[in-house]
């Protein structure tokens, strides 16, 4: 379980077939002493089981393996070498769920339409660039497009937003500068995909309403 707060930008340095599986090694700043096998992280929004973990250098390299169903519904076959993933350790008792309930279990890959920067009236003595944000409008698939509301949440590539206004299938969400600085949101633009996570709620209390 997740809150959708993204802690830390991992880089894939390695990206190997195994079969119908993929074994990613990516590298991260966590402490490799706070990380035990088994463990769930985040990636990009994708909950992925930690196989190994080593201090190389300065750096913190774990590696977990993406199965079939994981490569076709996310963005995690498209990844390669280099690639930036948004990441979050799992959640634990007692921890500030700072965003919402989000499961790591992606939902399907959304579309960005389109992205517009601009800037808000700086507060007095605050220089004008750190007022700079950023209005994305996203396309999610038909089947989930039900699941987003205006005020609603949502995990786009494992963050958690707020939803302004939606459209049809296309809804708009608006980053911070913060977001835009420290996750890997700040570097998408029109046309990138992104992994999807509709609001667990809303999953559920729409299936109620069918039941019913």
């Amino acid at each position: 379980m997740f809150t959708g707060i993204v802690t830390d930008v991992g880089e894939v340095i390695a990206m190997t077939p195994r079969g119908e599986l993929r074994h990613l090694r990516i590298a991260c700043s966590y402490d490799p002493d706070g990380i035990a096998l088994g463990a769930s992280i985040a990636c990009s929004g994708v909950c992925l089981t930690v196989v190994a973990v080593a201090r190389e250098g300065a750096r913190t390299i774990f590696e977990v393996d993406a199965a079939a169903e994981t490569l076709a519904v996310t963005t995690v076959g498209t990844w390669a070498c280099g690639t930036r993933v948004n990441l979050e350790r799992a959640l634990k008792i007692g921890d500030e769920l700072g965003g919402h309930i989000v499961t790591g279990h992606v939902d399907g890959v959304a579309r960005t339409i389109s992205r517009d920067d601009f800037c808000d009236r700086a507060p007095e003595g605050r220089p004008f660039e750190e007022t700079r944000m950023s209005r994305f409008w996203i396309e999610a698939p038909r089947a989930l497009s039900r699941f987003v509301a205006k005020k609603g949440s949502v995990a786009l590539d494992g963050v958690s937003l707020t939803v302004n206004d939606v459209d049809g299938d296309r809804f708009s969400v608006l980053l911070i500068p913060h977001t835009l600085s420290v996750t890997t949101l700040g570097g998408r633009r029109a046309g990138d995909a992104l992994n999807i996570e509709v609001d667990l709620m809303a999953r559920y209390a729409a299936r109620l309403s069918e039941a019913r």
